[in-house]
């Protein structure tokens, strides 16, 4: 008698989208790292089988000897729920009947040597507050969207030419309740009250910090345990998506922090899985992060490019987001990022270069970008790595845009020098422009130039406290002034005096102030002009768009420039001086022999400046100066931006 063809494995399941079925085809993507839904597989999901409702749990511990699901529907005990190993790739899953949404659980593995390891879902999509370690079942496939026309837009879009001025947030210290114990506003009251503020500024977009959740509050949420899941500090995944749909709603895009460079070593996290190592590197030499403490992605292996780039997939496609900001791209390129001689490993010719993470890099800008190219992907690259926004077919990584990290450095090092002191670094200013058509740039002045005493941005500033306010409205005129797109850190837009702390919430009684109220003022005027002027963001990574009248004049440490749109109208020319000294009868070459209409005075008294004047309108002479046929002459205050439409 012929015995029966053993039937293909496969784990079937019925949720909120049809039948689902662990395949072997399922199997094989995953081998491949070429799965986009495999986290619609894995984790914990609503089905129904054999006429029975309930959750489906399935991981991949490829080096386990055993697989239990244990949580508060079967009082955590270790043997009740055994899981079934799919196939040689190391998925397990099975089916627990009348489990439903709201169940804590983890997965229990049996390592190789006999140890047993409680481990969250990689996948889970919701997690217990910390300080609980657990995940818990829920049900993503039903959230509410009414943003269809944002959608629609963004994939239109291309925001090289297309205004850009980011908002960098963090939720917990943003704004706090005062009488509760972590104060932590929940998704929903944050949307209500962010969403107003934004659009009083007018940014285009927000940047969220620590999002998918993690277990320390002072890793900011560069340190992750849940890549699937919404941190539960601020509501369920439901809030979640009403906070990016509500910003949708008041056209304002929504960027994500995202960290697929290394993940922290607690117990109950990614590290060592399955009792060896399974998303990290075995060798501690590429697998460790020795200054950070952390683990390092294994670029290599196909099923963890597959985990991170599906990751990725899952924040746009689920969540609705516009962008993802990768944090530490340096650190994965390089393979000696932070290490001594002897704590790494050359790649195959004998160099530094980690050639896995930057054929990763290349899949994920592939898959991203052609798949929604609406949506930015954003490189915090810190090194001078070419082509990181260059094209794949040129040989580059294929960002959208890269942080202008040596932008940030130059302007933070030189606006905090004495501004006697300025002419002897005049240039650091002006270095930024001779490499500004390399990539496709973003200004930033983040987080991480607010903390760990390096003061906060108004206390860079040198002099009095007036002078401070003076100085950082001419600084942030020249940011929004030069080439590249724009990013702010919460709390800078009015002067927070203090460095940043993730425990409390930002100085809004400073507001009182007016010093401060000022300048949340004049920086919500930048943003207007910013996007009133195609010639602001237009052009930003080519010199058609920039054009130096005077670059050179180190001793009186002024600046002057125009702005350009592709049009050839609507120009803008910036004129900044960077010293406590006022310049009488300051003289400024321009093109045209035209009024020059005054668009921005920094020194207004409603910024908290000195009121200066300067008047509406200046007619050109038909004199030469800054090689230019044509001048203009005004009194030039001290510490004092003034911008001139033509």
């Amino acid at each position: 008698m012929a015995r029966k063809k053993k039937k293909p494995v496969a784990a079937a399941a019925q949720n909120g989208q049809g039948t689902v079925f662990i395949s072997e085809a399922d199997q094989y993507l995953f081998a491949q790292g070429t799965h986009y839904d495999i986290y619609k597989k894995l984790g914990a999901h609503l089905s129904e089988e054999n006429g029975k409702k309930g959750m489906m749990f399935a991981v991949w511990a490829p080096h386990a000897r055993a697989v239990h699901v244990v949580g508060s529907f079967n009082d955590w005990d270790e043997n009740r729920h055994p899981m079934e190993k799919l196939g040689a790739g190391g998925i397990y899953r099975t089916f627990i009947p009348g489990v439903g949404v709201g169940e804590m659980y983890k997965f229990l593995i049996t390592a190789a040597d006999g140890r047993k390891l409680y481990k969250a879902d990689p996948f889970a999509n919701y997690a217990e507050l910390r300080p609980g370690t657990a995940s818990v079942t829920t049900d993503i496939t039903h959230l509410k969207w009414t943003d269809e026309k944002w959608m629609t837009q963004r994939g239109e879009k291309d925001y090289r030419k297309e205004p850009l001025a980011i908002y960098e947030c963090h939720i917990g210290s943003w704004m706090k309740h005062p009488d509760s114990e972590d104060g932590f506003y929940n998704y929903r009251e944050f949307a209500d009250r962010i969403v107003e503020y934004l659009k009083e500024l007018k940014y285009t977009h927000v940047e969220l910090m620590g999002i998918a959740e993690h277990p320390f509050d002072g890793s900011w949420g560069y340190q992750v345990t849940g890549y699937y899941a919404p941190t539960s500090r601020y509501g369920t995944p439901e809030d979640f998506a009403y906070l990016v749909n509500k910003l949708h709603r008041n056209k304002i895009g929504v960027i994500l922090d995202w960290v697929p460079a290394h993940f922290p070593r607690d117990a109950h996290g990614l590290a060592d899985f399955d009792g060896e190592a399974l998303f990290e590197h075995p060798d501690p030499r590429l697998g460790e992060h020795p200054d950070w403490g952390t683990k390092i992605f294994h670029y290599g292996k196909t099923e963890v490019k597959n985990f991170l780039i599906a990751n990725a997939l899952f924040w746009i496609k689920e969540f609705h987001v516009d962008g993802l900001r990768v944090d530490a791209v340096a650190s994965m390129l390089y393979l000696d990022y932070g290490k001594q001689d002897g704590q790494w490993v050359a790649n195959k010719f004998g160099g530094n270069k980690n050639l896995e993470a930057i054929e990763f890099f290349k899949h994920f800008n592939s898959v991203i970008r052609g798949t929604f190219p609406g949506v930015l992907t954003i490189a915090e690259e810190s090194t001078a790595w070419p082509l990181v926004t260059g094209s794949l077919e040129d040989g580059g990584l294929h960002f959208s845009f890269k942080w202008n990290m040596g932008w940030m450095h130059d302007f933070c090092e030189y606006m905090k020098l004495d501004p006697y002191f300025r002419k002897n670094n005049h240039y650091a200013m002006t270095f930024a422009m001779s490499y500004n058509n390399a990539e496709n740039y973003i200004l930033p002045l983040s987080h991480d130039e607010v903390v760990h005493l390096k003061c906060s941005m108004v206390n860079k500033m040198p002099g009095y406290q007036t002078d401070k306010y003076a100085n950082l409205r001419v600084g942030y005129t020249y940011m929004f002034g030069h080439s590249g797109k724009k990013l702010l850190f919460m709390g800078q837009e009015f002067g927070q005096e203090r460095e940043w702390s993730e425990a409390r919430e930002l100085d809004w009684f400073l507001l009182e102030n007016k010093l401060n109220k000022g300048m949340q003022e004049y920086v919500k005027e930048l943003l207007a002009m910013y996007r009133k002027y195609p010639c602001l963001y237009e052009i930003d990574n080519d010199w058609a768009g920039f054009e130096w009248v005077n670059a050179d004049d180190a001793e009186r440490s002024t600046y002057s420039f125009i702005r350009k749109s592709s049009e050839g109208n609507g120009k803008l020319l910036f004129v900044l001086n960077m010293t406590p000294v006022a310049r009488k009868d300051y003289c400024v070459g321009v093109p045209r022999k035209k009024k020059y209409k005054l668009v921005l005075n920094s020194d207004e008294e409603r910024f908290g400046g000195s009121g200066n004047e300067i008047a509406e309108g200046i007619m050109a002479t038909a004199q030469e100066c800054d090689n230019k046929p044509y001048r203009i002459t005004f009194d030039l205050p001290a510490n004092t931006a003034v911008v001139f439409a033509f």
